[in-house]
């Protein structure tokens, strides 16, 4: 069972990795790391490059697709090379999934027009556009694709689909395998729980982060 995980500049790390850690245990699975040219990627910050081991073309048909996220998904989100992979590969998948802002990927493509999906709360009115119906369900599934929130939750959502796709007996020796057991020292993983001070905060800084990058991509556009 072919599992693939585009990688482009831009990706958040966790996006890809949280579902690779769950999905890599299936039985019989193999994750493949693609892209449009083979090699590495930059992440969101940075600090930390992930390896695409072959190009697009070569996994034409996975059985599941699982589209990342991050900041590099809005210069995407335009007809380009990854974006025709995605559509097609949708065309015989299996599973469609996707994590964070990977949904707007998916959106983009035409695969999330009147079904209900997720992704990260700052980017979640841009879903309507595309003709998505947004939610703030944290992994969401709509017959054969799954869409799951921000960041950490790509980790739900893999269980949830190591559950479809092999049983819940496998998908709780998974998650305890990777002894997923979160218990976090704060309740402010969702803009309900965090105090509004910080999540005014974070839009603001996070704001003027996507404005900064959309002018430098106008520049060197």
């Amino acid at each position: 069972m072919d599992i693939a995980i585009p990688i482009f500049d831009g990706i958040t790390a966790l996006d890809a990795i949280g579902p690779y850690e769950v999905l890599s245990r299936l039985p019989g699975a193999r994750v493949r790391f693609v892209a449009v040219k083979p090699g590495p990627y930059r992440t969101d910050n940075g600090q930390l490059a992930l390896m695409a081991d072959e190009p697009l073309s070569a996994v034409p048909h996975p059985e599941v697709l699982t589209v990342p996220g991050g900041f590099g998904t809005r210069a995407l989100e335009k007809p380009n090379p990854l974006l025709d992979w995605i559509r097609a590969a949708h065309e015989t998948s299996q599973w469609t999934t996707s994590v964070c802002t990977g949904s707007m990927l998916l959106a983009a493509a035409g695969i999330l027009n009147g079904l209900e999906a997720t992704t990260h709360w700052l980017s979640l009115d841009r879903l309507a556009v595309y003709g998505a119906r947004p939610t703030l369900k944290r992994v969401v599934e709509q017959g054969k694709v799954i869409t799951a929130a921000g960041v950490s939750s790509g980790i739900d959502m893999a269980l949830a689909l190591a559950a479809r796709i092999s049983g819940e007996d496998v998908a709780q020796a998974i998650q305890l395998g990777i002894e997923y057991d979160p218990q976090p020292p704060f309740s402010a993983g969702s803009p309900e729980k965090a105090p509004v001070h910080v999540v005014e905060g974070l839009r603001a800084r996070m704001r003027a982060r996507m404005e900064r990058e959309e002018t430098a991509q106008r520049r060197t556009a």
